[in-house]
């Protein structure tokens, strides 16, 4: 694979001794305007876009994210539509590196092969896949890798050593940590010296490779982790659309000033 836009992304974030800011939005909410104009006014301050395909069954997420992707299936959020929001994305003026989240059910109902095509299609850069671990994702990340996708290897506390050094091995530019055993928008159970403690032994095996971090970071714990190469943000903006639309405000500005606010406690 030549050089992603990950890797560039990284690489950039890296000369100005920072990490990567990645945030995490619902596509459709709290509708599939809305959601596009979130993407679009987040773009300005992170630096990598997640974006989850809706789903109904969402064994790694908590409340926040539940929340969000009810929102979008109530509105009607299909995946041909989050692709003509990546698409319309990718575009725009500001359009960051985007990862797509999902569960492999949504990917053998569309067709593995197609999903991949209309990814690499509307531009999408990376893939997440919740439920699809190493080694049963081996054939998948080499069709991704086959089309310039990177498919993002995930590590946790639990992993061993001899899988970690495997995952590591099949890992394309970027692999994700999950900081804790909990669910999404848990709160931090670990404290960040621990995390990256653990962070640092994913680190030594191979220096070269992007490793994130995510679970439990808000705008209170997100500085103490900035030495990670990247951090991702999603249940805390979540909560902020939920909130937003509970209360009958812009979640575009809400979600904006917020996304800028992290990007500020970590530069």
């Amino acid at each position: 694979m030549s050089s992603s836009n990950l890797a560039i992304t990284f690489k950039k974030c890296k000369q100005e001794n920072r990490p990567a800011l990645l945030t995490y939005i619902v596509a459709g909410d709290p509708n599939k305007k809305k959601s596009f104009e979130i993407l679009k006014a987040v773009s300005l301050h992170a630096d990598i876009c997640e974006i989850g395909v809706g789903h109904n069954c969402n064994t790694g997420d908590g409340k926040q994210i539940q929340d969000s992707t009810y929102r979008a299936i109530k509105n009607g959020i299909k995946i041909k539509d989050t692709f003509r929001i990546v698409k319309k994305f990718k575009k725009t003026k500001n359009a960051k590196p985007c990862i797509l989240m999902g569960y492999y059910n949504s990917v053998i109902q569309y067709g593995e092969n197609r999903f991949i095509k209309k990814c690499k299609q509307v531009g999408v850069d990376g893939l997440i896949i919740v439920d699809l671990p190493w080694p049963e994702n081996k054939n998948f990340s080499k069709k991704c890798k086959r089309n310039s996708i990177n498919f993002v290897q995930l590590v946790s506390p639990t992993t061993s050593k001899y899988r970690l050094k495997r995952i590591i091995k099949d890992s394309h530019d970027m692999i994700y940590y999950i900081s804790m055993l909990s669910t999404t928008g848990g709160k931090l159970k670990v404290s960040p010296k621990e995390i990256l403690k653990n962070y640092q032994k994913i680190k030594k095996i191979n220096k070269n490779k992007n490793c994130v971090i995510g679970f439990g970071i808000t705008e209170k714990t997100i500085s103490n982790l900035k030495f990670a190469d990247g951090l991702v943000v999603g249940s805390a903006i979540c909560k902020e659309i939920s909130k937003s639309s509970t209360k009958r405000q812009n979640p575009v500005t809400n979600v904006s000033n917020m996304v800028k606010r992290l990007k500020n406690k970590i530069i």
